[in-house]
């Protein structure tokens, strides 16, 4: 009677480790998934993060870059504008020199 009993107690005990072992394992797969999905939530976090950011350094870029031109072409414009209207004079002061020395040819 003694070995039935002591049998049946360690069965039950190899039995009650067993559900422990189980419940332990459950635990432990579970806290990984939690911390798999902590990670992934975090890494893509992180990812949209970096992509605003690049955005909006490449925004400023591209403003900049706009803003530039139109400095350059607006310089380019008055620069054109000068000398279009220094050609002007220089031909006016020409045709004015060509009149008088006609006057004077004709007046002598």
């Amino acid at each position: 009677m003694k070995r039935t009993l002591i049998a049946a107690l360690a069965a039950t005990t190899a039995l009650g480790l067993a559900a422990c072992s189980e419940k332990a394992q459950d635990q432990s797969a579970a806290a990984a998934n939690t911390m798999a999905a902590d990670t992934a939530a975090t890494t893509s976090n992180a990812v949209d993060d970096v992509d605003a950011a690049t955005d909006r350094a490449l925004n400023s870029a591209e403003n900049s870059l706009d803003r530039t031109g139109a400095a350059l072409s607006n310089a380019g414009d008055r620069t054109g504008d000068a000398l279009s209207n220094t050609g002007d004079r220089a031909a006016d002061a020409t045709g004015n020199a060509m009149v008088r020395a006609g006057e004077k040819l004709r007046d002598n």
